[in-house]
């Protein structure tokens, strides 16, 4: 399996047999120009956590809408009937093929700033645990893609969440927030925590797949 991180929450993620599934396709990612759909032949499901822009972006879903009409979307309720008023038939809230939703839970807490929307955390293939905006998942896969940094959590949260976990390996997401300066060293702190821990933790580089 091939995992490549397109800035902040959006991940690629290609089978050995060729089946691709899209997590998160967020503004960030698409001002970023970093995803370039000219390089994917083929696109099986696009997994929505929930519905802030950072994770669903209009304009980027209806590109790659275009060149794939019979992608398979996954998402919480709400970005389902936002997909089906943008004429996008082929949505649901329940899990499918390769993709188990196993918590519904809400986003993390947003008060006193504002109401905290519906979350889907999924697990992928059986082998990649992706929560959305949440520190507080139950379980995981092998692989978690942790949510390192946000306005409404923070990198020690997310450090104590993976700790009571326990997965193999941690591939950190949603980081749009830090500098690469700041990026750097939370990457190589972390890094150092966590192999005292018996956990491997990958230090993606935007647009590069990695291996596992």
């Amino acid at each position: 399996m091939k995992i490549t991180k397109f800035v902040h929450a959006c991940l690629l993620i290609q089978t050995d047999n060729g089946r691709k599934l899209l997590v998160d396709p967020g503004q960030f990612t698409w001002e970023s120009g970093l995803f370039d759909l000219n390089t994917i032949d083929n696109l099986d499901a696009i997994i929505i956590t929930h519905e802030h822009f950072d994770h669903f972006y209009e304009p980027f879903v209806e590109v790659i809408y275009q060149k794939f009409s019979q992608v398979q979307f996954v998402a919480t309720p709400t970005v389902v009937r936002k997909l089906r008023s943008m004429g996008i038939d082929y949505a649901t809230s329940e899990s499918a093929t390769d993709i188990e939703i196993f918590s519904t839970k809400t986003h993390a807490s947003l008060d006193p700033l504002g109401k905290a929307p519906e979350n889907i955390a999924v697990h992928l293939l059986d082998r990649l645990t992706v929560g959305g905006d949440r520190h507080d998942l139950e379980e995981t896969k092998e692989i978690l893609a942790l949510t390192v940094t946000a306005p409404w959590g923070s990198m020690i949260n997310a450090v104590r969440m993976a700790q009571q976990l326990k997965p193999k390996v941690i591939l950190p997401i949603h980081d749009w927030h830090w500098n690469e300066i700041a990026r750097r060293e939370a990457y190589d702190r972390l890094e150092e925590f966590f192999s005292i821990q018996g956990i491997r933790f990958l230090k993606p580089i935007d647009g590069q797949a990695i291996q596992l």
